[in-house]
């Protein structure tokens, strides 16, 4: 008779190490499918928990967790944008953004639940969520752009080109991550650029930069 494979020792996670699964497994739920889809049993099932821990941890039910699960991916998603002010701006803002395509790369299931919309469980705290890691990008690029204060068609630029790279970033996972990384990354620096110049024809500060721009290259 062949012997029994011996049983894995079980191993009591910590309070942060079951609270990180348990965001970990929702988030992939959340990424793959609808938030009012998701419930509490399938989260538990995925951790292979039972439901009253999960319970335990979020006595807020899904609500609370889909909230939690949100803050984690965002609160990874911003120090992507950490980069020392020091060089030519657009090797830094490549730098960035390689860090932030790294992320999303291998957190896909993260940055989708991150930015997702549109679901009943959607609040005013989870919309608050999301748009704090968007101002922080931009204040970021305000703030390696060296403007002290920027003007309405700046700033407006800025968030349109951030809304860009959210909007390329999704749809580069649904096109199987192609293409490259590296080619998204440059590609994304020159549509910066591009939009940039398009609005210095009608922004003296913002023709200020691109000339600055030119002479950094």
């Amino acid at each position: 008779m062949t012997p029994a494979a011996p049983t894995p020792a079980y191993r009591r996670l910590s309070v942060e190490e079951r609270r990180s699964q348990l965001l970990t497994s929702a988030l992939s739920l959340f990424a793959h499918r609808a938030p009012e889809d998701v419930s509490l049993d399938d989260v538990a099932e995925a951790a292979g928990v039972s439901r009253p821990l999960v319970y335990r941890y979020f006595p807020g039910g899904k609500q609370q967790l889909y909230e939690a699960a949100l803050r984690s991916a965002a609160d990874e998603l911003r120090t992507c944008f950490d980069e020392p002010r020091e060089g030519p701006l657009l090797p830094r803002l490549s730098r960035a953004l390689d860090r932030y395509l790294t992320f999303v790369d291998q957190h896909d299931a993260g940055f989708s639940a991150l930015l997702q919309g549109g679901s009943v469980v959607e609040t005013s705290r989870t919309t608050a969520i999301v748009d704090g890691v968007r101002r922080a990008a931009a204040e970021h690029i305000v703030r390696h752009l060296e403007v002290t204060t920027p003007g309405p068609r700046l700033r407006m630029t800025i968030r349109m080109w951030i809304t860009a790279v959210e909007a390329s970033s999704l749809i580069w996972l649904d096109e199987d991550k192609q293409p490259p990384a590296e080619d998204l990354r440059d590609w994304l620096v020159e549509q910066f650029v591009a939009m940039l110049s398009v609005t210095a024809r009608r922004d003296p500060q913002t023709d200020a930069l691109v000339q600055a721009l030119a002479e950094d290259v």
